[in-house]
């Protein structure tokens, strides 16, 4: 059965007018900013967000300047914010609209879900939040309040279920108003309407139209189907010393972390005599080996289980590239980095921030 969301309109924009919280992108919500915002708030809070946008814009204050940025330093410049696809279509998207649009953003719904990365929720949130165009903006945070105000159970993994509330919501869009409408049932959803943990309920200005309110289901909804477990690997960090300098490699260009930098390491836990072996068998000499403990880090569908060591080298390694004795079997070479450079020049993805920290220097 269809629900009438138009209900919900003016009682959302008199509480967002009230309680929005205050954040760069929404003070000047230029097209460019609000596009780079929506992109960096995919899998990541708000909080942390904040200081990440400045540090971008500060850094990149328009299309063009992204556009000509090299690679490596916007990866730099996206450490810690994890899903490094994001940045990549970022810049995809700014070459071609330096290219094509006159490095600007289009205003046209459809022309943005031509661009890399740029699905229905972001195309609608540029276009509603930047032009002031009514179409919706579909997220985790919409679903969740949209489909407890209807007090519906279908099954928000669907894409079927998001196609059908993005038209419910289009036919009832505020065209004075399109831009707030969407950020008033995100900041809902993100603040009161809460994924995790009891729901606001009585902070909440659509509490006297919520049927899941009403029915005593808002702790049944969202419906969402269960996740497959996430495969654990096991894997065994080396923070590798020699004259001040710390042994980086670059990943694969494909899968997991592609074409970012990372501390050397092997699949398996192994023992302290383990890593001396190992090292040996690679034409190394270890000086000292100190275990550093054990870490983990969850992706999407891969867990992390991680011991690390702090490993000096014997002298005579000094010359030489920690995997170039493996270079044969298309094995990386090492870089060599500085504290310094690690802190400015190389970007080392989250995974490896608790070993990140025993680097002098280098804060997580």
């Amino acid at each position: 059965m269809k629900y009438d969301y138009s209900q919900t309109i003016d009682f959302l924009l008199d509480w967002y007018q009230l309680n929005a919280r205050i954040l760069p992108w929404r003070e000047n919500p230029k097209p460019y900013y609000v596009w780079i915002s929506e992109i960096m708030l995919q899998q990541t809070r708000v909080e942390a967000v904040k200081a990440y946008f400045e540090r971008f814009i500060h850094a990149l204050p328009d299309i063009t300047a992204l556009a000509e940025i090299s690679e490596e330093k916007l990866l730099k410049l996206w450490e810690g914010l994890g899903y490094y696809n994001r940045a990549r279509n970022l810049q995809k998207t700014a070459k071609i609209l330096t290219s094509d649009y006159g490095g600007e953003l289009p205003g046209d719904y459809h022309e943005l879900l031509r661009l890399p990365g740029i699905g229905s929720y972001t195309a609608g949130a540029i276009s509603s939040i930047a032009f002031q165009l009514p179409e919706p903006a579909v997220d985790g945070n919409v679903l969740r309040v949209m489909m407890r105000v209807a007090g519906s159970f279908d099954d928000i993994t669907e894409t079927k279920v998001k196609n059908r509330l993005e038209n419910d919501l289009r036919e009832i869009m505020p065209k004075n108003r399109p831009g707030d409408f969407n950020q008033a049932i995100m900041e809902l959803g993100a603040t009161v309407c809460i994924p995790i943990g009891k729901p606001l309920c009585d902070k909440c200005p659509l509490m006297h139209l919520c049927n899941a309110f009403k029915n005593h289901t808002e702790d049944r909804i969202p419906v969402k189907k269960d996740k497959k477990p996430r495969q654990i690997t096991e894997r065994t960090i080396f923070l590798i010393e020699q004259g001040n300098k710390y042994a980086l490699f670059k990943r694969p260009g494909k899968g997991l972390l592609a074409g970012l930098y990372e501390l050397p390491g092997t699949e398996g836990k192994l023992s302290p005599d383990g890593v001396c072996e190992y090292l040996e068998g690679e034409g190394y000499l270890v000086e000292e080996l100190v275990p550093l403990g054990d870490s983990k880090h969850i992706f999407s569908h891969v867990e992390w289980h991680m011991t690390g060591y702090r490993i000096r080298l014997k002298e005579f390694a000094a010359e030489k590239s920690i995997y170039e004795a493996a270079s044969e079997n298309d094995k990386p070479q090492a870089v060599w980095a500085s504290p310094l450079e690690i802190k400015e020049i190389y970007s080392l993805p989250s995974a490896f921030d608790y070993y990140k920290k025993f680097i002098p220097g280098i804060e997580t």
